[in-house]
């Protein structure tokens, strides 16, 4: 008796494709806790696997010691770039008092507005502000005890983030050969390929968005050097920092650096900011992001929105920056099996799928 494949009626697979995105949706929330580190230290693994692979190959070290070594070469980087950001913010508190006599005449400047626009006299705005300060200050000890729970929180996350790069780069085998004997009934060369493209283009994609992120602030920095801005360089590093959040970043980054030199400067040099970001964020969104970023990616620019927001409502600002690489990960994987491939081209648009060379995996 021959027997048929038997096809369910759409509405069932749609019922149960959505009712897989609920419960996908549910665990990710639930594990945050867990996988936002660990999805860091998976991509901060593959962007380090060269330099570990260098160590091992070229200098004889032990596995352990390569991926120890490659984990503080990054450790150091990160806090360079932090001891680089803090020099300049120190040099911005040291300006304080200039600070707080530019805003304390922004302030009165208002208040004449105000009094004039909506006919609300200096006095009743004093009253409203010094309610609002005693509110403030009332509950103060409860806003320092949020902000030191969240800088631990903080210290503890980048911990984590550390710690897991060190074992997905020391069971990097380990974890590759099980996923090889997962899928070993005659899908290897297609796990294969699909690990091979994720590792080359995800590591082609977090080293363009360095080289963009250095580029942009290097540019807002030459810009706003030749405007005259006192904190140039910290200026073009907010730029350049809030740079690698896609489509949302650059707001932040307008809305600080406006008022950073605002407090700091004539109307005119706050004017010019504003315009130089604008210009800065044209160039890059037309010419160096589709170049050095989306041209690794491959991702239609509706999906890439969506995933941003989805990712900010899931995991905050972590999502935002993990969701393009997820969303890679599984073009890649649809890209690969047969019955997803429509998924991937939705993923991706008209971009053509091109499988990775057939060469050495690189985990060994």
């Amino acid at each position: 008796m021959v027997s048929k494949n038997i096809i369910a009626p759409f509405y069932e697979r749609l019922a149960l494709i959505l009712i897989g995105f609920v419960v996908l949706g549910y665990l990710i929330v639930q594990g945050k806790e867990l996988l936002d580190p660990l999805m860091f230290g998976f991509l901060f693994a593959i962007l380090l696997l060269p330099v570990s692979n260098f160590f091992e190959r070229k200098l004889r070290m032990p596995r352990s010691i390569s991926s120890f070594l490659s984990v503080i070469l990054l450790l150091a980087t990160v806090t360079a770039i932090l001891y680089l950001v803090g020099a300049q913010i120190s040099r911005l508190t040291s300006d304080w008092p200039m600070l707080k006599n530019q805003v304390t005449q922004s302030i009165n400047l208002l208040s004449q507005w105000v009094e004039g626009s909506f006919n609300i006299n200096l006095e009743s705005q004093k009253t409203m502000v010094d309610d609002t300060a005693k509110k403030i200050l009332s509950s103060g000890s409860q806003v320092i005890t949020t902000t030191f729970g969240a800088v631990s929180s903080l210290a503890l996350f980048y911990v984590f983030i550390m710690i897991f790069t060190f074992f997905i780069l020391f069971y990097r085998r380990l974890l590759y050969r099980f996923v090889l004997k997962v899928f070993n009934d005659g899908h290897g060369h297609v796990v294969h390929d699909i690990a091979q493209n994720i590792q080359s283009i995800l590591r082609q994609y977090i080293l363009g968005l360095l080289f963009e992120m250095i580029t942009v602030a290097a540019i807002a920095c030459t810009a706003f050097w030749m405007i005259g801005i006192k904190y140039a360089v910290l200026l073009g590093l907010i730029v350049g920092l809030f740079n690698i959040i896609p489509y949302l970043g650059i707001f932040a980054a307008l809305i600080l650096s406006v008022l950073i030199t605002f407090a700091t400067g004539p109307v005119s040099n706050t004017v010019a900011v504003a315009v130089s970001i604008i210009v800065i964020h044209a160039v890059d969104a037309n010419l160096l992001l589709p170049t050095v970023v989306g041209s690794k990616v491959r991702l239609n620019a509706l999906i890439t929105f969506l995933g941003i927001i989805l990712g900010e409502m899931l995991w905050g600002l972590s999502g935002m920056f993990l969701s393009i690489p997820v969303i890679a990960i599984f073009k890649i994987i649809f890209d690969r099996i047969e019955s997803t491939k429509p998924w991937g081209y939705l993923l991706g648009g008209d971009y053509e799928f091109k499988p990775a060379a057939k060469k050495r995996m690189k985990t060994e």
